[in-house]
């Protein structure tokens, strides 16, 4: 991460394993603090809102969260049967639990994040994603997600979402063969797990291809990848992973074409049309 400062003050996040660097003009910095697990600040932009940083790297902003949150959500409760039982990995910042909690058929959220001080401070400068924390059908559990999934009871959830960082330091683990044991173990016989993916054009060799293998090398059935738009990660172009421990049934028609709630991005084309895949990947 570095700071520029010309004619504005610009955010830069540098990719340089990728060889590409994303910035916003600032306008100030809203807030900076050192939890026991990260650095988190949070900075006023000229153009996408607020900008959540965690270690120097973009985790969302205001204008375009949406894109991900609704991706990392809705396909997965889409193509459940009857999702009852929905268990967050991560998602600090409760982006994705708002989104979750939009499903009547959902009668229990539980959201294991490691970090509180991110949805603390998320409730500070992201309230327009915090209106369902205290929906009485939320359970925070701030604890190591690792350890909670492996004592989760077995056949208790029915989709897991793992709204995770990139595959480094504390969530270099929920890329691998043994938690998805465990999260295999948890789900009921018609769960499914889906996770973020990084970006595909940048990452499918080294993260997202990999993830296929470890998934299925847990004793997933199927996998799937997704695809969707997100300007402030690198490349603009990300994914998420789908695994079900039988097969999976892509949407519930009538339920995804005739939304009961309001979306930006998310549609029943979009669902459909996000598991498209490029001719240039192959898993």
């Amino acid at each position: 991460m570095e700071i520029q400062n010309t004619d504005s003050t610009w955010f830069t996040e540098s990719a340089t394993e990728i060889g590409t660097a994303f910035s916003l003009a600032t306008s100030s910095l809203l807030h900076q603090e050192k939890s026991a697990y990260q650095n988190i600040e949070i900075y006023q932009t000229k153009t996408f809102g607020n900008l959540m940083v965690l270690d120097g790297f973009i985790m969302l902003s205001t204008r375009d969260n949406f894109l991900y949150h609704e991706m990392m959500s809705h396909p997965a409760l889409f193509s459940h049967s009857h999702p009852k039982h929905v268990a967050i990995v991560g998602g600090g910042d409760c982006g994705t639990l708002q989104q979750v909690a939009q499903h009547s058929c959902v009668e229990k959220i539980t959201q294991i994040e490691i970090d509180e001080r991110v949805t603390r401070v998320s409730e500070q400068y992201f309230p327009e994603l915090c209106t369902s924390n205290h929906d009485p059908r939320v359970n925070f559990e701030f604890c190591d997600a690792i350890e909670w999934m492996r004592d989760a009871h077995a056949d208790s959830i029915d989709i897991i979402i793992v709204d995770s960082t990139d595959p480094i330091g504390p969530a270099e683990g929920l890329f691998r063969k043994q938690f998805y044991q465990y999260c295999r173990s948890a789900l009921t016989d018609n769960g499914l797990v889906i996770q973020q993916s990084e970006s595909p054009i940048a990452h499918w060799e080294s993260i997202t291809k990999p993830m296929h293998h470890e998934m299925q090398a847990a004793g997933f059935k199927q996998t799937k990848t997704l695809f969707f738009p997100q300007p402030v990660y690198p490349t603009g172009w990300w994914s998420a992973t789908m695994a079900a421990k039988n097969d999976i049934h892509l949407v519930r028609d009538h339920d995804a074409k005739q939304l009961n709630f309001d979306t930006k991005y998310y549609n029943y084309d979009i669902h459909l049309s996000a598991f498209a895949m490029p001719s240039f990947l192959k898993t």
